[in-house]
């Protein structure tokens, strides 16, 4: 296995030597990474072949410490990331993902994986990040705005997260969003943790038989751990997603949840590990059946109008965005990943009533359930 890592980011470094592939460049951490493990020659039961690229935690250290949850949160990410990555690869026939693995020196790093003007994903951004160091003073405010009870001076964290945004080329294809994440602080000597994440989806025109699937494949992952999650996260993602200066809901919604502590630090792990899994499932068919359907300039200015209000909301309002442009040593092409190739803004737009168009805006208005 270790021969085989050796071997791919060999070919890789000489692929680039020759020039044959200019952007193959951001395959040089992935070497370096590959030599610094195989000089060690440490031993590990970590199969990276399950991975995009190496992870940014030394293996031996992953492999000695498989019980503590910032562990196990990164692999269960790692895992995740390649395995959305090869079902949205599997749709594209032939495009594949650029991987980009990077590091920070403020400590940690990340895998960021993009997919750019393929024929069916105009662009698809599946990020993880495994990241520490002290908190900045607006991530601090931002906390205790929600209740974390943190001292002053320097507050060492950890974080780890996978997050992915995918922008179709079709209209008729919904995007979606997901994200789930682990933090720990230490706070004097108390060491605070807690997760978060959630998954949601932003269609162009309605689909009622999409939206049913999708939250029904969220609410049978939710309801297998508490029958309250699904409706108190569906409703929280109502709210999170909102875009208030229009009045307006992002998409569809989903569920989103965060500081989630209880009842335990590993069910809360097997909680957010089964709903980064039910991505595939509640979106994959939902691609696969509309991916082919026909449209036309009408219908790809209106998806370009609803990416504007995407951006308008992620660059305002998305605390994970803001959290991110805080942060010291701050990557913004991963952070920004999330934004499509390409959006419009049309002054005082409105749809006419009775369309399809206007239909999908009653219910951004006014979201309903979809499931019971």
């Amino acid at each position: 296995m270790f021969f085989k890592v050796f071997v791919k980011n060999c070919t890789l470094l000489y692929y680039q030597h020759e020039g044959k592939f200019a952007k193959l460049r951001k395959y040089s951490p992935v070497f370096t990474g590959a030599v610094a493990f195989l000089s060690s020659k440490s031993k590990s039961n970590i199969d990276t072949d399950e991975f995009m690229a190496l992870p940014i935690t030394p293996l031996d250290k992953l492999s000695s410490s498989p019980n503590d949850m910032k562990s196990k949160m990164e692999l269960m990410i790692l895992r995740v990331q390649k395995d959305f990555c090869r079902a949205l690869e599997a749709e594209e026939d032939c495009n594949k993902f650029i991987v980009d693995r990077w590091e920070r020196k403020e400590g940690g790093g990340g895998v960021t994986c993009v997919l750019q003007d393929g024929k069916v994903f105009e662009k698809a951004g599946v990020n993880i990040s495994v990241v520490s160091g002290n908190l900045p003073p607006g991530a601090v405010a931002q906390m205790r705005s929600r209740g974390k009870k943190l001292e002053n001076g320097d507050l060492p964290f950890f974080a780890a997260g996978i997050s992915a945004v995918i922008h179709p080329v079709n209209p008729m294809v919904p995007t979606i969003h997901f994200n789930y994440r682990y933090f720990e602080v230490k706070s004097g000597d108390e060491v605070q943790w807690w997760f978060g994440g959630g998954t949601d989806l932003t269609p162009y025109y309605l689909n009622r038989a999409d939206a049913v699937h999708f939250h029904q494949t969220l609410k049978t992952t939710c309801d297998r751990h508490d029958k309250s999650y699904y409706p108190r996260f569906k409703k929280w993602c109502d709210d999170y997603f909102n875009i208030p200066h229009r009045g307006e809901r992002r998409g569809v919604g989903g569920i989103f949840f965060d500081d989630l502590d209880e009842p335990s630090q590993e069910q809360c792990f097997e909680f957010v590990r089964d709903c980064a899994r039910a991505v595939i499932p509640s979106y994959i068919p939902l691609v696969q059946r509309h991916k082919i359907a026909s449209y036309s300039k009408i219908e790809r200015e209106w998806q370009l109008l609803r990416r504007g209000r995407y951006v308008e909301f992620n660059l305002i309002y998305d605390r994970g965005t803001k959290f991110g442009l805080y942060t010291p040593g701050a990557r913004y092409e991963s952070i920004l990943m999330s934004l499509p190739l390409t959006a419009r803004w049309e002054y005082m737009h409105e749809p006419k009533e009775n369309s399809p168009e206007g239909a999908l805006l009653e219910v951004l208005r006014n979201p309903k359930d979809w499931v019971v």
